[in-house]
């Protein structure tokens, strides 16, 4: 008949996002993605993308440089709810790789 290597059973389909998020680990990605992400999370949940220097993200710790005292401050008052707003935000996102232990991505910001 033909070809059957190269025929897709139906036992073997497997969903775009599982397939593009291993895709991202075999090729080894996952933590400048992850960053990435985490920084796109920070910027919408805090509002305070441009005043953000640098951004860094590991074991659940963001470390966000800010340009202003002020803004510093503002956030500091309100680092629980950003936490929570980014949390939702990266489980939410199908490529996000870092929320796999059950934990919330985001567990600390420590603001500088």
């Amino acid at each position: 008949m033909g070809r059957t290597d190269s025929i897709i059973r139906k036992a073997d389909a497997v969903q775009m996002d599982t397939l593009v998020r291993e895709f991202i680990r075999e090729m080894k990605i996952a933590s400048g993605l992850d960053v990435q992400i985490v920084r796109e999370a920070w910027d919408k949940a805090s509002g305070a993308g441009k005043h953000t220097l640098g951004c860094t993200f590991r074991n659940g710790k963001l470390t966000v440089r800010l340009s202003s005292s002020v803004i510093r401050t503002r956030l500091a008052m309100q680092k629980d709810g950003i936490a929570d707003e980014m949390n939702r935000i990266l489980v939410a996102d199908s490529i996000f790789t870092g929320c796999g232990d059950g934990q919330a991505p985001v567990r600390e910001i420590i603001l500088r």
